[in-house]
């Protein structure tokens, strides 16, 4: 079968939510540094990351696909932990209160970029320290940003999601999905009318 876009992450979490709608690709994962600048704000790293990473030139003239999350609470990026310390210090953070998910989706083919922001509000519930070290220890927090899987054990500390579960993954689908139909990717349930309804 041929292979249809060039997913630009390692994310396995992406790789699935696309596998999940048939559409086929390769992984090429480019090396971008993710420092936040100093007057950036959240939607404009996030932003900056997605199209920085779909902008990585690949021999192949394929679509390529890229996107990048960050957790924000209280004006505060929180990204993948770097290590059990900065991880539980996110989760014990976090735990208790909303917080906003924002992922960035860009699409670079043939020289331009296209770019689509998701916005989600979770809430977490309260936990307790044992609890959260019982987490951390399932290893399942560490690659995460916001130090928490959704789709994964970390489910249990959710109580209330508003928005987009794959956003929330890493790939809000259908900003992703209108990205790839406006460069003619063939995508199993697209609309002509381009909604996700």
């Amino acid at each position: 079968m041929t292979t249809q876009l060039i997913l630009a992450s390692s994310s396995p979490r992406r790789a699935e939510i696309l596998t999940q709608v048939g559409l086929r690709f390769v992984v090429r994962a480019p090396s971008v540094d993710e420092a936040v600048r100093p007057w950036e704000d959240p939607e404009d790293y996030v932003q900056r990351m997605a199209l920085e990473k779909a902008r990585v030139p690949d021999e192949r003239a394929l679509p390529r696909l890229a996107a990048d999350t960050v957790v924000v609470h209280r004006g505060i990026i929180f990204g993948k932990p770097q290590g059990r310390e900065h991880g539980l210090e996110a989760l014990s953070a976090l735990c208790g209160d909303v917080h906003t998910v924002l992922t960035a989706v860009a699409v670079w083919f043939k020289g331009e970029l296209r770019l689509k922001m998701s916005c989600s509000r979770v809430l977490l519930r309260s936990s307790n320290k044992e609890e959260l070290e019982a987490y951390w220890r399932t290893g399942e927090p560490q690659d995460k940003a916001g130090g928490y899987g959704l789709q994964g054990v970390g489910g249990v500390l959710v109580e209330r999601v508003e928005g987009s579960p794959t956003g929330i993954a890493g790939l809000p689908l259908c900003e992703a999905i209108q990205l790839l139909r406006e460069v003619d990717v063939q995508v199993w349930n697209s609309r002509p009318d381009g909604n996700c309804t």
